[in-house]
C-alpha cells in the first residue's frame, strides 16, 4: 500500500471511529433484519446485546486502523463479544445468529464507500484504497466470526454438564410442549410443578451485573410473598423465574422494592396451575417483556395483566402510530396534565369527583382540562372513550404520558 493510501486509509477510519447516529440506527436495522434473525430481534436481552457488540466491532475495526491503516485487524474478541456468544448458546441458537456480523458488514462497507468518496477524486487511489479496505473489512469480520463461533462451542459442551444444564434442559422441553414426565421434569428443576405458577421475567439491557438480577429476583420473591423460587439463567443480563404462589405480585410494592435497582426491569406473567400454567406464565411475561422493550418504556415494573390491551395494539409500530393519531388528534401532543386527566376520569368511570380526588386537585379543574380534551379530541371523549382511554394507555406504557 502507498504512503498516501495509507494516509487515506487513516483519514477514513478516523471518520468512522465517530460515525453518524443514522449510521448505528442502519447497522442496527441490518443485523436485526431478516427472518434467520427474528429469534434474536424479539428477544429484547439478545437485540440490545448484538446491537452492543455491532457497534464495538465497527469501533474495534476503525481504532486498529487509525493506529495502523491496511494491516490486518485482530478479532473482536473482548468481553462483550464473548457475552454474547455465551448467550446466544444459553438460548438454544447456534451460529447462523452471527449473520447479524455479516448483515452490519455490508452496511459498513456502503457507508465506508461513501468516506473514502470524499476523501480522494483520484481514480488510481481510490481503486487502491477500495481494495485493501475491502480485504481488510472482510478479514475481520470473518476473523471476528470464526472467533465467536469457537467461544460458542466451547459454551455450548459446558451446558452440557451439570445441575445447570439439567435444568436449562428440562425448562426448555416443558416451554416447547415436548414429552417430558412431570416426574423427570420436577427433578431436574428441584421445583413442584403441580399448583399455581407465576413466571417472571427479570432483566436489563444494559448489561447490568448478575448480583442486582439476583437483588431484583429476590425482591419479587418477597414481593409476592413466595417461599421459594424456580431461577433460570437466560443470559448475562436476564433471569428466568418461576413462583409457586397464585397471584401476581403487586406492582407498586414491587416498583418499591427495585428502587435500588434502576437498571432492572420485571415482566410478570399472569399466574397459572400446572405444567400448562408454568408454560403460560412464562409466555406471557416473555411478550411483557418484548412490549416493555418495544416501546421503550420507563417502566420498571410491568405485568400481563396490566398491558395485554397494549401488547396487542402495539405489536405492528406503524399501525399503533396511526391510531394514536387518528383516535387522540391534537390531544396525542397536548400537555401530559390534560391527557391524565382523561384518562384518570375513564378510570373512575366517568366520575369528576373520583378523578378530582384521584388527582389531588379541584373538581373545576378536572371539568377545564376534559373540556379542554373535547376541543383537542377528533371525536368527543362521550362518543369514542373506550378507544381514547387505549390510546392514552399505550402513550402512558411508551412514557409520554403520567
Amino acid at each position: 500500500m502507498s504512503p498516501r493510501v495509507r494516509e487515506l486509509f487513516r483519514r477514513g477510519a478516523e471518520v468512522a471511529l465517530d460515525p453518524r447516529d443514522e449510521w448505528i440506527e442502519e447497522l442496527h436495522a441490518a443485523a436485526l433484519g431478516g427472518q434467520r434473525m427474528r429469534p434474536v430481534a424479539e428477544d429484547p436481552v439478545l437485540a440490545a446485546a448484538t446491537r452492543r457488540v455491532n457497534l464495538a466491532n465497527l469501533l474495534h475495526w476503525a481504532a486498529a486502523n487509525v493506529q495502523h491503516p491496511g494491516r490486518r485487524v485482530p478479532p473482536n474478541t473482548g468481553p462483550a463479544s464473548l457475552e454474547t456468544a455465551r448467550d446466544l448458546v444459553r438460548r438454544g441458537l447456534d451460529e447462523s445468529a452471527l449473520d447479524a456480523y455479516r448483515a452490519a458488514q455490508g452496511v459498513v462497507w456502503r457507508r465506508w464507500i461513501e468516506i473514502c468518496f470524499e476523501l480522494t477524486a483520484d481514480p488510481a487511489e481510490l481503486r487502491e484504497l477500495l481494495d485493501v479496505s475491502a480485504l481488510s473489512i472482510t478479514t475481520f469480520i470473518e476473523d471476528t466470526v470464526a472467533a465467536t463461533s469457537e467461544r460458542m462451542r466451547a459454551e455450548r459442551g459446558e451446558l452440557t454438564r451439570g445441575a445447570h444444564a439439567e435444568r436449562r434442559a428440562a425448562v426448555t422441553l416443558l416451554l416447547e410442549g415436548a414429552p417430558i414426565s412431570r416426574a423427570r421434569a420436577e427433578a431436574q428443576l428441584g421445583y413442584g410443578l403441580a399448583g399455581p405458577h407465576t413466571a417472571v421475567v427479570v432483566w436489563s439491557g444494559s448489561g447490568t451485573a448478575s448480583e442486582q438480577l439476583e437483588a431484583a429476583a429476590e425482591a419479587v420473591v418477597r414481593a409476592s410473598g413466595a417461599a421459594h423460587r424456580l431461577t433460570v439463567v437466560a443470559s448475562a443480563a436476564a433471569l428466568w423465574v418461576w413462583l409457586p404462589v397464585a397471584t401476581a405480585p403487586d406492582a407498586g410494592q414491587l416498583a418499591g422494592e427495585l428502587a435500588a435497582h434502576p437498571d432492572v426491569r420485571v415482566a410478570v406473567g399472569r399466574p397459572g396451575r400446572d405444567v400448562d400454567g408454568f408454560r403460560r406464565s412464562h409466555l406471557d411475561a416473555a411478550t411483557t417483556q418484548r412490549m416493555v422493550a418495544r416501546l421503550t418504556s420507563p417502566q420498571q415494573v410491568a405485568r400481563y395483566e396490566d398491558v395485554q390491551l397494549v401488547a396487542l395494539l402495539t405489536g405492528e409500530p406503524t399501525l399503533a402510530d396511526e391510531f394514536l393519531a387518528d383516535t387522540l388528534g391534537d390531544l396525542l401532543h397536548a400537555e401530559a396534565e390534560t391527557r391524565h386527566a382523561v384518562l384518570t376520569y375513564v378510570r373512575e368511570l366517568g366520575s369528576t369527583s373520583r378523578t378530582a380526588e384521584r388527582l389531588y386537585t379541584h373538581r373545576n379543574t378536572v371539568l377545564r382540562r376534559l373540556a379542554r380534551a373535547d376541543e383537542l379530541l377528533p371525536r368527543p371523549l362521550a362518543e369514542n372513550v373506550v378507544s381514547v382511554a387505549a390510546a392514552l394507555e399505550v402513550l402512558r406504557w411508551r412514557g409520554t404520558a403520567r
